[in-house]
């Protein structure tokens, strides 16, 4: 049993002043997310968070007529009750979880946080069965569609067609240079520089084991090494590339992934057979970092294919002469 959830209310069983009283912490909790996004989006995409202050005063708008509504009907103590009190009440996202989000999720969660609170209430009214609860939750409902509609509203007065699309190249870009640029450099790095000391072991060895194991060092230590010197290279506050730890994380692995893509096939007991795989894989990595490079960095994809396929055959070709000789 989860802890705690035994103490959660059913929804069912509140009374109208206490959904009420929920409605207006929500509409509450909601404003204060709204604000939290305009001031992460606010130095880099103004237009943007001027769309999140504006929602953020519209909840408050609602919130204040709730609060009215409340005290005509019930008087001035609102009840103590929030989403987690209430079983099966949707649930929001924390803030801290959405911080790294790129800018159209964020919009995306927004827009979400707006439906599931129009939903919850249209469908919490049809099940039950006093007509003032009934009436209650349709007109949360309606004021949630309203919610939405205003957010769109919004969207079109504060994000006119230049700077939503100046802000979707700004964050763009701010993904290409913190996640794609670091992970290519590391993607081509375990893919390229461990080819002669994988290769030359087999060719000198013929054993497989012992590839493999050259392998998976040669992997991890390149992984490790790249993922340390991106991080500490640059900590992305003049030059803009982001968070190191984010661009060490997306290098190392990609090295790392890439120095295992052609020593994994080398766990096949038969050496030619691994080889002619490991051969193989190598191709498809190289036609991947060109790819890569055509997609994101603007490259000519033949271009991009002739250096990392000329690069990578003569890194083979040597691994291949040494481990021969």
């Amino acid at each position: 049993m989860i802890p705690g959830f035994n103490h959660r209310r059913r929804f069912r069983d509140l009374s109208e002043q206490e959904v009420l009283a929920l409605a207006i912490s929500s509409e509450e909790d909601d404003a204060r997310i709204y604000r939290t996004y305009a001031e992460m989006l606010r130095d880099d995409y103004a237009a943007s968070a001027a769309l999140f202050d504006g929602m953020a005063a519209e909840e408050d708008t609602h919130r204040k007529r709730l609060i009215d509504l409340h005290r005509d009907r019930f008087g001035d103590v609102i009840p103590l009750i929030r989403r987690e009190h209430v079983a099966g009440f949707y649930a929001r996202r924390p803030v801290w979880l959405t911080a790294n989000l790129p800018l159209d999720r964020i919009r995306a969660e927004a827009g979400q946080m707006e439906r599931d609170a129009e939903r919850f209430y249209a469908r919490a009214a049809q099940v039950t069965s006093d007509a003032g609860t009934r009436r209650l939750l349709g007109d949360l409902a309606a004021a949630e569609g309203g919610h939405v509609d205003t957010a769109r509203s919004l969207a079109h007065d504060t994000l006119d067609a230049g700077a939503a699309q100046d802000e979707d190249a700004a964050a763009h870009r701010q993904f290409v240079l913190t996640w794609v640029q670091p992970g290519l450099a590391g993607l081509m790095d375990g893919s390229v520089s461990t080819l002669a000391p994988i290769f030359a072991t087999a060719f000198a060895t013929q054993d497989t084991h012992t590839t493999f194991l050259v392998g998976l060092a040669a992997s991890i230590g390149a992984g490790i090494s790249m993922g340390f010197t991106e991080a500490a290279s640059d900590d992305g506050q003049i030059s803009g590339r982001g968070s190191p730890i984010k661009r060490g994380i997306a290098a190392g692995v990609m090295t790392t992934v890439g120095g295992l893509g052609h020593a994994l096939p080398y766990l096949i007991p038969d050496f030619w057979t691994a080889t002619i795989i490991a051969m193989i894989v190598v191709f498809v990595e190289l036609w991947a970092i060109a790819w890569i490079q055509n997609r994101y960095m603007q490259t000519p994809f033949l271009r991009a294919a002739f250096q990392v396929v000329l690069g990578g055959a003569l890194v083979f070709g040597a691994g291949a002469l040494i481990g021969a000789g």
